[in-house]
């Protein structure tokens, strides 16, 4: 997704895909040597997992850089007559590479990397922070049959349209019962703490949500990159912010390696009770 975010406004380039691909599938592959490479062999299908049952035969190795190329120029709107709408436009771009199948394994993978892309390009930049790779998991017989239906419909790819905006209406869902659920977690320990207005502006944002996530789950281990990955924040932003939990006596800090690891201090809600 940095890589993505990376590129967001830049035109879509093979070696973009190529790129996409490495980094998905990066130590994935039963063939090293075929990551960020297109496929040169045609003995290649997608089988149904339950029977064996071929239900869809890609295009020849031959076709792909040709093909590749036209799916940048879609994606980059080039020679465009009519209009598309952004999300369709993005929804489009993942069918169009899952369907050329051009990379040996990791296909799946790079074209829910290229629909990020699609949908950052044009300015959808919540999308980020939705997963549809989750809500596919749940159900993947329906995402094969979205593949299915299109192929055996002359080609109508309104069944794979369908299904891709349900499943972003579900993963918008899940987004915003988890923002609601960090919200009330972040409100446990803000009870905790406001009565004491000493805490209050000792206490960011971000250590308050890693302070609620140690009272939920004591055994948590906590790290420097971690912390600044959760936040976006740089690295000494959130060394500090760890450094001063420990100064306060709620973080254990330990040596692992070359990096620290942190946890909760033993009896972290009394020492909070007894600290406001």
């Amino acid at each position: 997704m940095e890589y993505i975010k990376e590129i967001s406004n830049e035109e879509l380039t093979p070696e973009f895909i190529y790129e996409l691909h490495r980094i998905v599938s990066k130590d994935t592959l039963d063939n090293p040597d075929a990551v960020g490479k297109l496929r040169e062999g045609d003995d290649i299908y997608i089988g149904d997992d339950r029977d064996a049952t071929i239900i869809h035969v890609p295009p020849k190795s031959n076709e792909l850089q040709n093909r590749i190329e036209n799916i940048c120029n879609f994606a980059n709107m080039a020679n465009s007559s009519s209009f598309i709408h952004p999300v369709i436009r993005a929804i489009i771009l993942h069918f169009l590479l899952a369907y050329d199948h051009p990379f040996e394994d990791g296909n799946g993978r790079t074209a829910r990397a290229l629909f990020y892309w699609s949908m950052l390009k044009q300015g959808y930049w919540t999308i980020e922070f939705i997963s549809i790779s989750r809500i596919l998991k749940l159900a993947p017989a329906q995402y094969t049959k979205a593949y299915l239906h299109t192929e055996t419909d002359d080609n109508d790819v309104t069944y794979f349209i369908i299904h891709q905006l349900e499943v972003i209406n579900k993963a918008i869902a899940d987004l915003l019962e988890y923002l609601e659920k960090k919200s009330n977690e972040i409100k446990t320990v803000e009870q905790l703490i406001k009565k004491s207005p000493d805490l209050q502006n000792l206490l960011n944002h971000r250590q308050i949500a890693l302070i609620n996530r140690a009272l939920k789950s004591p055994d948590a281990v906590f790290y420097v990159e971690s912390h600044r990955g959760a936040h976006n924040v740089t690295y000494d932003t959130a060394r500090t912010d760890l450094l001063k939990l420990v100064k306060m006596g709620l973080l254990d800090k330990k040596k692992m390696g070359k990096a620290f690891s942190f946890s909760a201090t033993e009896n972290l809600n009394k020492k909070l009770d007894g600290m406001k």
